[in-house]
């Protein structure tokens, strides 16, 4: 037999317990006393632990710091101000890319447009959609249609509307714009007035089923050719608009595409009367292409 008792074998396992964060009591008592650090007897606390080590005695040994309170109506309003400011930029997107807002002050497309309607406007026409028989475009007055507006002073809250105005989020109620309807695009023969009363557009006479039906229209002969780049244009309520007919010493009567703004697309104001706006394809359905090279 030998003379003494082996010693125990080396054990690995209580490495592989450290590594994972769980060491052995025995490896732990051994480790503190060769450090000389006094080993914690059964009746020590958590708490006395945490105080013994600088207050970092949660579990884990993780420092837990007390977060300041926000303020809950400083995060209201910031959020607020997010919503607002984000719903401005899509506004200007909107209005600079998509969508502008007009508002009607005459009494010359009724009764598709009344007084004091708003519409919509549609920019995506005439590029990079083009236009079409019976559109209601929105046009500026390059041409000298409307007399001179007088500008009013200024008023202390102007800046409003203007910044309302400019975002998209109120009216254009600019005077020096225009809304008719298309009866001629470039290359169409178009003339008034048949047997019957009608307006010719290429040799064929249209049934005009969106004129004001409270006014038969007086006859106001014309006989044009639309040149390219132009269009002709007339009221719906057609013996109270001062349209194509009517300013045929200025540039023939015609617009120019470059000064239209938009198709006209929906009513948006006032509520009862939302309404998209149509174009009566059914008006022009039989009238012919116009001849090429006119």
């Amino acid at each position: 037999m030998p003379d003494k008792a082996p010693e125990n074998p080396e054990r690995h396992d209580d490495d592989a317990r450290v590594s994972d964060g769980t060491a052995g009591v025995a490896g732990l008592a051994e480790s503190h006393q060769a450090d000389g650090d006094t080993p914690r007897g059964p009746e020590s606390s958590p708490a006395e632990g945490a105080a013994a080590n600088g207050g970092t005695g949660s579990e884990g040994g993780a420092h837990v710091a007390e977060q300041p309170r926000r303020n809950p109506a400083l995060v209201w309003l910031k959020e607020i101000a997010t919503v607002v400011a984000i719903a401005v930029v899509l506004s200007f997107l909107i209005k600079t890319f998509l969508f502008r807002a007009f508002y009607i002050p005459s009494e010359s497309m009724e009764s598709t447009l009344d007084v004091n309607d708003r519409i919509f406007i549609n920019l995506l026409v005439p590029e990079p959609f083009a236009l079409a028989h019976g559109d209601v475009v929105v046009f500026k007055d390059s041409q000298g249609w409307l007399p001179a507006v007088v500008k009013k002073p200024a008023g202390p809250f102007d800046w409003v509307g203007d910044a309302l105005e400019f975002v998209g989020l109120a009216a254009d109620d600019n005077e020096q714009h225009l809304v008719k309807r298309i009866v001629g695009l470039p290359g169409d023969h178009v003339s008034c007035c048949d047997a019957n009363g009608k307006v010719s557009i290429n040799g064929v006479a249209v049934d005009e089923t969106y004129i004001n039906p409270a006014e038969a229209p007086q006859p106001n002969p014309f006989d044009i050719v639309v040149p390219e780049g132009k269009v002709w244009v007339m009221g719906d309520n057609r013996n109270h608009s001062a349209d194509s007919r009517m300013h045929q010493e200025v540039n023939g009567g015609f617009v120019n595409i470059e000064d239209i703004e938009g198709k006209a697309t929906v009513i948006a104001w006032p509520v009862n009367r939302w309404t998209i706006l149509d174009n009566y394809p059914d008006v022009f359905r039989d009238v012919p292409r116009a001849p090429s090279g006119q």
